[in-house]
């Protein structure tokens, strides 16, 4: 994002010279990880035509395809697609449900179950510990997948901040991968607690795993369990609801977050391009997902919505019922947007809802105040819709309001940690060597997750960007040359 920033910017979903984005490697690490992982790729196979045992399902597998398999499958001779993915736990059951739901699709090297019958029980220590010992075998498999690989982008890891190995082993691993791919991009989509729960050590938990995100990844997707149950109840009109139905929430999300890299257009073809419109300076990394209308196209009920037109979901996007994350404050600062609006899309309606949005939010003046919108283009190869005129939105949102769930998981730390209680849990591995180790391990990673929420806060004061921005070494992203060919930081659209 060096050099300079367009008050809006809109994308057509068609296929230009613009460079395209190299493959995301997808790591599944807990029970959380990999089951949201099952839903999405079945998700994103369903877009792509592709079967649950990897083989394509276009009649003519000849025929120029109108997307871009590549960033997230590996295709072979016999033209059967396999996953980027490493599916990474401390016991087996999640990710033997998932090889037997889709047989013969996942790279059997590419998983790894603690082979010593280690369970992480909760306990962020004992997951990082298990990671510890075992990182050579993990890294090994991840330098392997990369090797089939001709323009390696990044990572995207799938995981919760709450229990033990996705918030334990998956602090382990964002370390191991930001020392020894400094130079690739390193996202997450990270599923925090709610605010009450049953186990009193996620609180713990959270922390720990707060303090890497804040340190070792460029990007961080926030969801949280009480707003997903919150919208499921709503999108499935299910008194019981479970994982099924939230984690179809979340892939929702992942799948249009890249829907512009699958199916590529004149803009935000890789992670990079997308995300540099999100992060203004590093420690601004955490991002607040919307999502409307949840169409059959993503959900598996068969739910009738009537028709929502391009300005009506623009508009949609902003209710405070729609975020998938509990921000709990009313008139937030955006810093930056970027929305995908996908299916029958009229642009005129686009631009009327930019134009009624940007007057709506509170931008703080260093911010350029832009509306990034692409719109996206559905998949060919999905069935028709029962309304033809169907368009569904995603937003991201970088807003001062995520601060509240950071503020909920210290609240609950703090009152558990003064106590002192269960902190021999943790007493665990070369990290945790003593008691000692254990008290300071989280001061000072309650002291970073207090910085953060500094941050966010002084960024919404107009002098934020004084001291961080103009030192050109923590400016995030690289300006692409070629997408302003006019030099007069004008897209025709």
């Amino acid at each position: 994002m060096r050099g300079f920033k367009l008050d809006a910017i809109l994308t057509h979903g068609v296929r230009t010279l613009a460079s395209m984005g190299g493959e995301i490697i997808t790591l599944q690490a807990g029970q959380c990880g990999n089951h949201v992982g099952k839903l999405l790729w079945s998700q994103l196979a369903k877009e792509h035509a592709i079967g649950t045992d990897g083989l394509s399902q276009l009649p003519d597998s000849s025929a120029d395809r109108d997307d871009d398999t590549k960033p997230f499958f590996r295709e072979n001779s016999r033209n059967r697609f396999t996953p980027r993915a490493i599916m990474l736990d401390s016991e087996p059951s999640v990710i033997a449900d998932v090889e037997n739901t889709f047989r013969g699709f996942f790279d059997p090297r590419n998983t790894w179950v603690a082979s010593d019958g280690s369970s992480a029980g909760n306990s962020w220590a004992n997951g990082y510990d298990i990671g510890t010992r075992n990182q050579d075998e993990i890294l090994n498999k991840i330098d392997k997948e990369i090797d089939s690989t001709d323009n390696f982008e990044g990572f995207q890891l799938l995981h919760s901040v709450a229990g033990g190995t996705g918030s334990g082993l998956g602090s382990n691993l964002l370390e191991a991968l930001c020392d020894r791919y400094p130079k690739k991009i390193l996202t997450t989509y990270s599923v925090f607690p709610a605010r009450s729960s049953e186990v009193v050590v996620q609180s713990y938990n959270t922390i720990l795993a707060l303090r890497r995100l804040i340190e070792d990844s460029d990007a961080t997707v926030v969801f949280d369990n009480a707003s997903l149950l919150n919208i499921s109840g709503k999108v499935f009109r299910n008194p019981n609801i479970d994982l099924q139905h939230t984690n179809q929430l979340i892939s929702a999300i992942i799948s249009s977050v890249t829907n512009s890299i699958r199916f590529p257009s004149y803009m935000y073809s890789s992670i990079q391009s997308i995300y540099s419109t999100l992060i203004p300076s590093p420690e601004l990394h955490f991002l607040s997902p919307s999502f409307t209308p949840f169409t059959s196209d993503y959900i598996h009920d068969d739910i009738a919505h009537k028709g929502h037109s391009s300005y009506d979901v623009m508009l949609d996007l902003l209710d405070p019922s729609n975020p998938l994350v509990s921000t709990g404050m009313n008139n937030p600062t955006y810093f930056n947007v970027y929305n995908t609006i996908i299916g029958n899309v009229e642009p005129s309606q686009i631009s009327r809802a930019m134009t009624k949005i940007q007057q709506r939010l509170k931008f703080p003046s260093w911010s350029s105040s832009a509306m990034h919108v692409n719109i996206g283009r559905r998949s060919p190869y999905l069935p028709s819709q029962p309304n033809e005129n169907e368009v569904a939105g995603m937003m991201l949102s970088n807003m001062s309001t995520v601060v509240n769930v950071f503020e909920n998981a210290c609240n609950t730390f703090d009152k558990v940690f003064a106590k002192g209680a269960f902190l021999n849990n943790y007493n665990v591995g070369d990290l945790f060597q003593s008691m000692q180790n254990v008290q300071d391990e989280f001061i000072e990673s309650r002291e970073v997750v207090q910085s953060l929420m500094e941050d966010y806060m002084a960024a919404e004061q107009d002098s934020y960007l004084n001291d961080v921005l103009l030192d050109d070494e923590n400016m995030v992203g690289e300006l692409e040359e070629d997408l302003d060919a006019d030099g007069d930081h004008n897209l025709a659209y």
